[in-house]
């Protein structure tokens, strides 16, 4: 299995400003468990019984220094596999940036760049022209985008990934339901939207209740496998942050009970097939 979708830090070598203070998502009270370092070793300890062979680790900040570290982390011979890392995509140098850091230890591990809309200010920052130019370079040099979006925000996504068709596209999250209460029907009809879209696939993670209950995550599970179908779904475990729900195997654990009842070969592609399409890990 490998798990698309977890973060590492060490506060030793970074700070992590973001854990200081209030979250659209958490309060700074609740982001408190946080407060420490998640190193490899932290990771293998948990996935590792899961059954995980390989991840994908995912930036936090919009720091070229700490992409350079993950990669770095990627060389080596551990569980972590590929890295998504972060880029300016306002800078009209996009394709330098991927250039410079293909040069770094570990290299050849970058799979991808994302830049979080949870803390991006302009909620329109998918729309600026500098930005779609950006996911074009970013798209002629191979790598993908991971959409970290509010799901107010999932059809300004739709219309990105429409507007620059040779970028692959990750929705992180499953685009952010309202799984503990709200209402579901803007979500839905963003999903179904960005499920129209080729060049779109959907990460099974950070849709968390609390406490963990596969029952409630079905509806919007189940809207997700109809939009993009199990070749463009994945399982990513989220954690650390999904520790502040449950610990590792539980979420692992709903989302292979989610999974179930669909054919074995369907099973395989959201656990490992469609990670290793899209994020093409480094072999074990």
């Amino acid at each position: 299995m490998i798990d698309a979708h977890h973060h590492l830090w060490d506060l030793s070598v970074r700070e992590q400003p973001w854990l200081t203070g209030d979250q659209p998502w958490a309060t700074e009270e609740e982001l408190r468990p946080l407060r420490k370092s998640f190193t490899v070793a932290d990771l293998e300890t948990v996935a590792r019984p899961e059954d995980v062979t390989g991840t994908v680790v995912v930036q936090v900040l919009a720091d070229p220094a700490e992409t350079a570290d993950l990669l770095a982390i990627a060389q080596h011979d551990n569980i972590v596999r590929a890295v998504v890392g972060w880029a300016d995509l306002t800078r009209p140098d996009v394709a330098d940036q991927i250039a410079a850091y293909r040069e770094l230890p570990g290299g050849g591990r970058l799979a991808g760049v994302r830049h979080p809309m949870l803390a991006e200010p302009d909620p329109d920052w998918l729309a600026r022209p500098a930005v779609r130019e950006g996911l074009r370079q970013l798209a002629a040099a191979g790598l993908c985008f991971d959409l970290t979006v509010f799901a107010r925000q999932l059809p300004l996504s739709a219309a990105t990934a429409r507007s620059v068709p040779d970028c692959v596209f990750v929705l992180d999250h499953l685009g952010a339901p309202p799984a503990e209460g709200g209402d579901g029907g803007a979500w839905a009809a963003g999903i179904a939207d960005l499920g129209r879209c080729d060049n779109v696939v959907c990460k099974l993670s950070g849709a968390h209740t609390s406490p963990v209950s596969a029952a409630e995550l079905r509806p919007y599970y189940e809207a997700a496998l109809a939009a993009f179908g199990p070749d463009r779904l994945m399982f990513g475990s989220d954690w650390p942050v999904s520790s502040l729900t449950a610990p590792y195997a539980e979420i692992s654990g709903m989302y292979r009970e989610l999974i179930v009842d669909l054919p074995e070969s369907e099973q395989h592609a959201i656990l490992d097939g469609t990670a290793q399409r899209i994020y093409r890990p480094r072999p074990a």
